[in-house]
């Protein structure tokens, strides 16, 4: 008799647990959950700085872009200011990066990409990658006015493959015209510019790294180009 009254969580005569059976792990669990959310809001600030200067901007201009004032940026970036939806949001469209990207959010399993359409200076990057490494983009280029074409240099490689339409590249004084189903890797060292043939929007598929990334996505400093300008 004495051993079954020392014995914890067994079942009582009626066939009921014990009343001494505990449920554990439960403050565990909660501490974890709390101990993750707090990893994740810890992560923001590093990761929104890294993101600025990927992009090769200042306080300064992001904050001319968001709205958000520089204090409040440093803040952010620093970890002493919580970040809030109505600030990440913004973020996160000049980066060009999905929120979930932004805040480090775990990832679901689901392999797809959700397709975010970010438009430059009259020119639409349809994102097909997620952040980091190579980028893949569709890019649209609508026609524009019949202007003279403006030549331009950045860092890096690009490669392209035509979908749609006529592309017309101009690589230093040479100038090709592109059909779909033609593809061209090119040094960006070289004066280049891309744009349609004809009146029609040329579809592309691009792949560039982080120094093409900041030439075609990062905020413009000046003038906003038109339509008419093409791609650099």
């Amino acid at each position: 008799m004495a051993d079954t009254a020392d014995t914890v969580g067994e079942e009582d005569t009626a066939g009921q647990p014990s009343k001494n059976t505990r449920n554990t792990g439960s403050t565990d669990n909660a501490g974890n959950t709390g101990n993750t959310k707090d990893g994740v809001l810890a992560a923001v600030g590093p990761r929104l700085r890294e993101l600025r200067r990927r992009h090769g901007m200042t306080l300064a201009e992001l904050a001319e872009r968001t709205g958000i004032n520089e204090s409040t940026l440093s803040r952010l970036e620093g970890g002493t200011r919580k970040p809030t939806l109505e600030l990440l949001l913004p973020l996160a469209e000049v980066h060009a990066v999905p929120l979930d990207e932004l805040v480090g959010a775990p990832r679901t399993g689901d392999p797809r990409i959700h397709l975010r359409p970010v438009t430059r200076d009259g020119l639409t990057y349809v994102p097909l990658s997620r952040p980091g490494g190579v980028q893949a983009h569709k890019l649209l280029i609508p026609p524009g006015p019949d202007t003279e074409p403006i030549l331009r240099t950045h860092e890096g490689f690009e490669w392209l493959y035509v979908l749609a339409g006529r592309l017309r590249l101009i690589l230093g004084e040479r100038t090709l015209v592109l059909k779909p189903g033609e593809a061209a890797e090119f040094d960006t060292h070289v004066p280049h510019w891309l744009g349609p043939d004809d009146h029609r929007t040329v579809e592309l598929l691009v792949l560039f790294g982080h120094q093409g990334e900041r030439a075609h996505l990062r905020a413009r400093q000046g003038p906003a180009r038109g339509p008419g300008d093409g791609a650099a």
